[in-house]
């Protein structure tokens, strides 16, 4: 009996040391590599209608909040063609089609009129290329502090003064350019810190606010305020400054945000659990849908995880290839059309908001593709692969193309417009990809990949103007050629190595005493 027993109460104790301590891994022994198996079992099954419910109204506050930090980072875009005496080097139009109507106009009489509203200056190339730079490094530097900052004090705080700030510095360019180049520089430089940690305070929002099965859909709407913000500058900003001189279109853009700033302020809270308004249903549909990934407030940061891993890395590169991409767009389209097409600024104007229209309905309509395909259980890691495609290989074609169809005026608006407005489709692709590798550490990872990327907001208007200082005509083609090879090198780059799963280190370890 003895020899019996003995075995049984090792075998008792044995279960109980190992019951003693258990580390918890909920996500990686309980799912897949599915968007699907990454959201809680305590999901309500009951549908939670997406018409007029809160979370929607946020995302069109971050829309809102976008469309003001881009319109004011490009306003310099369009104001640069009355701001400078002449932005075009010698370079003579070859098209032998004629431009609709009288959009070429008298150049020299309307360079003249503008003069007398407003001053001009003279700056090359490459020092407009310095002046268009000159907030990227800000953007750059702090839109990954502005999501570690969002994700300790909140989102409201963070993005609101940052909109606040930037609106500020918008009413100060116009006298700064009149105090010097050096002003001017300064004035816009600190203005890209402010706006910088507005793009990455943002995201914190989707960490407790986008269920994973919409996370597509509300991300491209925040998103697509940028595109939108872009367009409607250049759309009226050409008949605010023949109207009232390049100034005004500073004073009028900067005033509306200090006004998107109060409502920023008033409406926006940073979780469902705090929000006043809220349904019950909404917020226990929200709150159960992220059960698995609120993060834990003492869980430590794992730096040296995240350094080594080659998806972020994957990531940040491609976000940030696909950027130089799109600052070409945001810099350079009214400066091309202008020098190509001799149009005067109003329809420069026009012409150049075109594309951004184009991309701000495709950014949008990228976003419900994607939950699409996951709804038709296409795997998560395909549909950003995907959307990155769409939106990264035929824009690059097209704008490489644009040289060789000169001839044709309609041709060239045709491509431009489509190159750009295909874009946007990367939003619901490599630019949310941070939320599936690591989404208790969204904000910080999609501030901190987003700065980087705008690394190619600094390098496009330097490598551009030294381009273009050279020789006009070939140096347009050149600096096509070498777009088209940075934003397909990194396409590829992320196809290869590209993941949609939870990261190993991204997973919470609980030490759970039973």
């Amino acid at each position: 009996m003895q020899q019996s027993t003995d075995p049984e109460r090792l075998a008792t104790q044995k279960e109980k040391a190992t019951m003693s301590t258990v580390e918890l891994k909920p996500i990686s022994k309980q799912s897949e590599d599915t968007l699907d198996m990454q959201v809680d079992k305590k999901t309500p099954s009951q549908k939670v209608p997406s018409l007029c419910a809160i979370r929607y109204g946020i995302a069109l506050l971050a829309h809102f909040a976008n469309f003001t930090l881009i319109a004011q980072n490009s306003i310099i875009s369009i104001t640069m063609v009355a701001m400078v005496n002449n932005t075009d080097q010698s370079h003579v139009n070859n098209s032998t089609e004629e431009l609709p109507g009288n959009l070429n106009g008298d150049q020299h009489e309307a360079s003249t009129h503008l003069s007398a509203k407003a001053p001009v200056y003279n700056w090359s190339p490459q020092t407009q290329g310095i002046i268009f730079s000159s907030v990227q490094y800000g953007m750059m530097l702090m839109q990954g502090p502005g999501g570690f900052l969002a994700g300790k004090i909140g989102t409201k705080k963070v993005v609101g003064i940052a909109l606040l700030g930037s609106s500020l510095l918008t009413l100060c360019i116009p006298p700064a350019a009149n105090f010097g180049l050096g002003f001017l520089l300064a004035a816009r430089a600190v203005q890209g810190f402010t706006q910088g940690a507005g793009y990455g305070g943002q995201f914190a929002l989707w960490q407790r606010w986008a269920p994973p099965q919409e996370r597509s859909r509300l991300c491209s709407i925040a998103l697509s305020g940028m595109v939108l913000g872009i367009f409607f500058v250049l759309l009226v900003g050409g008949v605010i400054i023949q109207a009232l001189g390049w100034p005004f279109v500073f004073y009028i853009f900067g005033g509306f945000g200090c006004g998107c700033s109060l409502l920023w302020f008033i409406l926006v809270y940073d979780d469902p659990a705090s929000h006043p308004w809220i349904s019950s249903s909404e917020k226990e549909y929200i709150l159960s849908s992220l059960h698995q990934q609120i993060s834990s407030e003492e869980q430590s940061l794992p730096i040296k995880a995240m350094l080594k891993s080659l998806p972020l890395w994957t990531m940040c590169l491609g976000t940030m290839t696909h950027q130089w991409l799109v600052n070409t767009y945001i810099v350079y389209i009214p400066t091309y059309i202008s020098s190509v097409f001799k149009i005067n600024i109003r329809d420069n104007g026009f012409l150049s908001s075109l594309p951004f229209f184009i991309g701000w309905i495709f950014g949008i309509l990228g976003g419900l593709l994607a939950d699409f395909l996951l709804s038709k259980n296409f795997r998560l890691v395909t549909v950003r692969k995907i959307l990155t495609v769409l939106g990264n290989l035929p824009s690059a074609a097209l704008i490489v193309s644009l040289p060789y169809i000169q001839f044709s005026y309609v041709t060239t608006i045709a491509f431009l417009t489509l190159s750009c407005g295909l874009a946007p489709l990367c939003q619901s692709g490599i630019y949310i990809n941070a939320l599936d590798l690591a989404p208790r550490y969204g904000s910080l990872l999609m501030g901190t990949s987003r700065g980087l990327a705008h690394s190619s907001a600094v390098l496009v208007p330097l490598v551009g103007g030294f381009f273009l200082d050279q020789d006009p005509d070939l140096g347009w083609r050149n600096y096509f050629f070498l777009l088209f090879a940075v934003s397909q090198c990194g396409l590829i780059i992320y196809l290869v190595f590209g993941k949609a799963e939870v990261q190993e280190w991204a997973k919470e370890r609980m030490m759970t005493r039973l």
